[in-house]
């Protein structure tokens, strides 16, 4: 799909400056790692990194909080795209969290593992010694997510403080921490979801097929459309029905929601996003729990 000169220019622009903040993030820091959800923003991410440092490989390792509720399709994507390009891909899994009885299973109809993958991330960055985390976090997102700084800092228990972020004049980034702290990196911070996919287009990416329409068994529930899988329990009075679907975000079955659409072609996704009138993560029942879902997760350590 041909681009007008000035959305060139804009995702020259976008590009540009996330790769000066992942440069930034490896030459400030000892220990970053690239988060990894098989997801549309960090396969962007990761091909940023990729080009960031290109002819040599990613610098740092790439990390993947596995709930063990994912789309098989997400993990087939990830392992044949780690292959492909030859990054080293950490993954750490709730499974090994509960089985350790760090953290409780959830029960009943709307049982999610989103929430514990917290406790796993804090684990892994800690066992790792992580003093960076880039994630492909953009502002657009959710509110929560807008209060974000491209350098967003984490004290000793992983935990963000919105009212003690730091103040990034220019493209001036300070990452001075005190031992034990770290910092969330967010280099897609001023991307929109439409740059995102224009920028997918552009750069010819792969991406799991799940973002394309397709049919499949849903169940409606609370608004959002949810997959068919075992992790799913149905309610007296639900049933699954056959919908031509897509999803725009992607995370653990549970709570990712799919929208109805006949988009199965990348430019017919951006026509399609670009007239959206529902947010982005409107699907998530994960964001619905409370109005400040997000940001209660995000203030105890989710990414």
């Amino acid at each position: 799909m041909s681009v007008s000169s000035d959305t060139a220019r804009h995702l020259d622009t976008l590009e540009s400056e996330a790769i000066h903040v992942i440069r930034e993030t490896a030459a400030q820091f000892e220990r970053p790692v690239l988060m990894f959800s098989g997801g549309k923003d960090s396969l962007v991410m990761t091909h940023l990194a990729r080009k960031a440092f290109y002819p040599a490989t990613i610098p740092f390792p790439l990390l993947h909080v596995d709930t063990g509720h994912n789309f098989p399709e997400t993990i087939r994507f990830r392992d044949d795209l780690m292959e492909r390009i030859g990054a080293n891909l950490i993954v750490r899994t709730v499974q090994e969290s509960i089985d350790k009885g760090r953290v409780k299973e959830e029960q009943g109809p709307n049982a999610s593992r989103n929430k514990l993958q917290i406790v796993t991330l804090l684990d892994a960055l800690d066992e790792l010694d992580v003093d960076a985390a880039l994630g492909g976090a953009r502002r657009d997102e959710e509110k929560a997510r807008a209060k974000e700084r491209f350098f967003s800092h984490r004290d000793r228990f992983g935990q963000w403080d919105p009212k003690k972020q730091r103040p990034e004049l220019w493209n001036q980034y300070n990452g001075r921490r005190n031992p034990n702290e770290h910092f969330r990196v967010f280099p897609l911070s001023n991307w929109t979801e439409l740059d995102v996919w224009q920028y997918i287009d552009r750069e010819d990416l792969e991406i799991p097929n799940l973002y394309l329409a397709h049919k499949r068994d849903v169940v409606e529930r609370d608004g959002s459309l949810l997959a068919k899988s075992d992790y799913i329990t149905l309610r007296d009075g639900e049933h699954y029905a056959e919908k031509m679907v897509r999803f725009r975000t992607i995370g653990d079955m549970t709570c990712t929601g799919a929208f109805e659409s006949t988009a199965t072609t990348i430019p017919e996704v951006i026509e399609e996003v670009a007239t959206a009138t529902h947010s982005e993560r409107g699907g998530r029942t994960d964001d619905q729990r409370s109005e400040a879902a997000m940001e209660d997760r995000k203030r105890k350590g989710y990414f």
